[in-house]
């Protein structure tokens, strides 16, 4: 999985692959934090298509693991979801709404917005 996750041009964050795989299942959020203490941060910037195939899907309880893992770590990570990109389950909205009023997790349309989150 390091592999997948690259260091920002600025070494602000790491950033996973905009179109591909990079979580199979929640316990490779471990990977994730292994990768930016490593790489001197503590910020990462991942795409939709990064997480768990059952993320948005608050039933699945991996979402909140995960969220989990990167709060206890102290890891900020801007998650790009354009509108339309993933179907979320009933209630993911309101875990939307929840995470955009903490520091540590945001969701956004745009990689621009993230990356601006993120600086």
């Amino acid at each position: 999985m390091s592999n997948a996750l690259t260091i920002s041009e600025t070494g602000l964050y790491v950033e996973g692959p905009a179109s591909g795989e990079l979580m199979r299942k929640a316990e490779d959020a471990n990977l994730v934090v292994e990768f930016c203490f490593s790489a001197r941060t503590r910020s990462a910037l991942l795409y939709a298509p990064n997480m768990t195939a059952r993320f948005f899907d608050l039933s699945s309880g991996e979402a909140g693991a995960i969220l989990q893992k990167f709060r206890t770590y102290g890891i900020r990570v801007a998650l790009v979801c354009p509108p339309g990109s993933v179907r979320f389950s009933g209630r993911f909205g309101e875990l939307i709404a929840e995470e955009n009023r903490s520091p540590y997790f945001r969701f956004f349309e745009s990689v621009e917005a993230a990356r601006e989150w993120l600086a």
